[in-house]
């Protein structure tokens, strides 16, 4: 069904109803209308990495880890595999008349703010923290979930419109402060992209943007979203934002001049219940039938593109027998696998023999951790296989021993429970042990969505410091004491630093992030060289004492690999593999005033097959106005055999190579364009870790 038509059917469907019916379709859970033949409707579900909170499901890596791989394809491989898990339960639920929460198919994913400060707990759920891959990962995503059939296999919500990243503690009344450069620079091209690639739906975020809340943005929703970007599709509060308006904003007296405000702006649809006040806001005169009759109908155009009236619903040959399906699980376990991040690997330590009969020691609080291979917005899995039970997989003929050794944080001696202080346990088995693996890192309950829990740590989900916490790193620093052969793997969602001693030691460092539910067979197949890495970094891994911004300044100066004052210790872009890549040949195809090609040649000049990243970055300046050191704006994935050599083309979209002024235009910038290839960005860090330059292209004006 086209847009157009289910547009025009919603117009006839909603004509048909009395004013107090389309009030009532404005809430998140919309009752049913028998009259009109209208079912019950519950517009919330999430799906970041699989389906939540609705029984079994595939828990594929969270949405930081999926950015590791830097590559879209694969991200719309998983977000296929999600939709169509989806339409599997939906079936179900709607043949056994169940139209809960988390049942319907309007799936309020991704995430697609801008991870601007590494202590922000939700940054998890985001692709990271650079605009253009942040946008091509999204793009994909979405078009995963969609589909490319006559009716919409599900439809996706990007999220949170706009500038929302954190503090997690005060984001009910937090006013973000932006300038017009930054907001045009950063935190809304992703927005745009996926606007104009299809959306369904944005989701409102819970602040303000420059004193206004972000669900009744009159700028935000009216002028940008709805007139500059034509978008047509529905807008949803975050939940429970639109109480935020006058309870903690504010921004209004009552909860009918919040609902008011909202709908007024084209907020159509309420998750939380302000909206039970638009009766009282319409018998005020604050809202007229129209500005009723508009959302209503932006709601019923996205229900009958997803065929929920048509007499055989679309996808309703999908079985229950695609949940958690061998497909699926497989896709699984390789998505992990490319999401693992190696940032450390000293003489070639990895990988290990995996028919080695050494002693190995997994010690530390993500050795058997579920939380850790979840993240949050997860579904719950039919199997996890943990850090330990995928080396004990792997590795069989090891003698093989687990110790918890701490907490994620809190250490309490002479506890009447005990299992609070196990530091012994941990330094003894890694004292016996031939090779220790550090399983460190955070779970959702120290990193995530205002978890409401504060210790010396955390600040209700977003973290007060980049290192370790302190009784994990007084562990790995006494393992070190007395293993020589230290593998440090974290699993976090965001930059931790181990801290210089542990660093030194160790002889490999592994990012794993939350990998899903297979995490730790992948990691384990990494270890043992089953699979080769490929992960690039889609965030800046920070030294621990680095000097960050002022958490609630969202000015982007000092932030990110774009504008980062100083070194970073891992930057944006880098990963190691087990075999080395060389460039060659870089060379300019064309470039007219919309796009860009370039090539260049790739080897593996390794001894085994891999996966390379290459990535180009453009470095411009313009005396106008701030511009980034460099920007990320085009990448493509290549896998080549032993020795192979290939010539790779591409495309650089114009958009991501202009300057942003300080009114929010983009323009050419009004200095040289410097492209710069290769499997990392062009900073002094990632060349010493890799051991090269980039290839640089130099472009003419004019």
């Amino acid at each position: 069904m086209t847009k157009e038509t289910a547009r025009q059917k919603a117009k006839e469907l909603v004509a048909k109803m009395t004013v107090e019916e389309k009030l009532s379709q404005l809430l998140y859970n919309a009752p049913a209308i028998e009259r009109l033949g209208i079912e019950e409707y519950n517009w919330w579900n999430e799906s970041s990495h699989g389906i939540h909170g609705a029984g079994t499901a595939t828990v594929f890596p969270h949405a930081v880890a999926m950015a590791s791989a830097f590559d879209p394809e694969l991200v719309g491989k998983v977000a296929d595999a999600v939709a169509t898990e989806g339409r599997a339960k939906y079936n179900k639920h709607i043949e056994y008349g169940d139209h809960d929460i988390f049942k319907g198919i309007t799936f309020w994913a991704p995430n697609i703010n801008i991870f601007r400060d590494p202590r922000w707990g939700r940054g998890q759920e985001t692709f990271g923290e650079d605009p253009f891959l942040t946008s091509k990962l999204a793009v994909s995503y979405i078009n995963g979930i969609q589909g490319s059939g006559e009716f919409l296999k599900a439809a996706a919500c990007s999220k949170h419109f706009a500038a929302h990243s954190g503090p997690e503690k005060n984001r009910h009344g937090f006013n973000a402060v932006v300038d017009k450069h930054d907001l045009f620079e950063t935190y809304l091209p992703a927005f745009e992209k996926t606007v104009k690639a299809g959306v369904s739906g944005v989701m409102g975020a819970y602040n303000r943007l420059n004193g206004e809340p972000c669900c009744s943005h009159s700028y935000l929703i009216s002028q940008i979203l709805r007139k500059d970007w034509n978008f047509d599709g529905y807008v949803v509060s975050d939940c429970g934002a639109l109480k935020d308006i006058y309870k903690f904003h504010k921004f209004v007296e009552t909860r009918a001049e919040a609902a008011a405000v909202a709908l007024k702006s084209t907020c159509d649809l309420n998750c939380g219940d302000t909206y039970d006040a638009l009766v009282d806001a319409y018998e005020q005169d604050l809202i007229s039938e129209d500005d009723i009759t508009a959302a209503a109908e932006n709601l019923f155009t996205i229900r009958y593109r997803l065929g929920e009236f048509e007499e055989k619903r679309p996808y309703s040959d999908i079985g229950y027998d695609r949940i958690d399906s061998k497909e699926h699980r497989e896709l699984n376990l390789k998505t992990a696998e490319q999401c693992i991040a190696l940032l450390e690997n000293k003489n070639n330590f990895l990988p290990l023999d995996k028919n080695t009969n050494k002693k190995l020691a997994i010690v530390g609080p993500n050795a058997l951790s579920v939380t850790a291979l979840e993240g949050n917005y997860n579904g719950y899995a039919s199997e996890y296989v943990t850090v330990a039970d995928g080396i004990r997989r792997v590795f069989g003929n090891a003698g093989i021993s687990v110790e918890k050794g701490c907490n994620y944080c809190d250490e309490y001696l002479n506890h009447w429970s005990g299992f609070q202080n196990m530091i012994s346990d941990g330094i003894a088995a890694a004292a016996e042990a031939d090779i220790t693996i550090l399983a460190l890192g955070l779970d959702r309950s120290i990193e995530g969505e205002d978890t409401g829990f504060d210790n010396d740590y955390t600040a209700g989900g977003d973290k007060r410091s980049l290192y370790l916490p302190a009784t994990q790193q007084k562990l790995a620093e006494a393992v070190c004491d007395v293993c020589d052969n230290v593998i440090v793997v974290l699993l976090c969602g965001s930059s931790v630093d181990i801290g210089e001693k542990v660093r030194n030691h160790a002889k490999a460092v592994v990012h794993a992030w939350y990998p899903g539910s297979l995490g730790g067979l992948a990691l384990a197949n990494i270890l043992a060289g089953n699979a080769n890495p490929s992960a690039k970094l889609p965030v800046t891994i920070y030294k621990g004492d680095h000097d960050m911004p002022d958490f609630e300044d969202y000015g982007m100066k000092g932030r990110t690999y774009r504008y980062i004052d100083g070194d970073a210790l891992y930057p944006f872009g880098f990963g190691l593999s087990y075999t080395n890549y060389k460039y060659d040949n870089a060379k300019l195809i064309s470039a007219d005033d919309e796009k860009i090609i370039v090539s260049a040649e790739v080897e593996n000049a390794g001894g085994i097959a891999g996966k390379e990243i290459v990535q180009v970055y453009a470095s411009y300046t313009d005396s106008r106005v701030a511009t980034p050191h460099w920007q990320l704006c085009s990448l493509k994935s290549v896998n080549l055999e032993a020795g192979e050599k290939t010539e790779i083309t591409l495309d650089i979209d114009r958009y991501w190579v202009k300057a942003v002024t300080a009114d929010g235009e983009r323009v050419d910038p009004d200095g040289k364009i410097v492209l710069c290839i290769g499997g990392h960005q062009p900073d002094v860090v990632s060349t010493c870790l890799l051991g090269y330059s980039c290839l640089e292209i130099e472009l003419q004006k004019g």
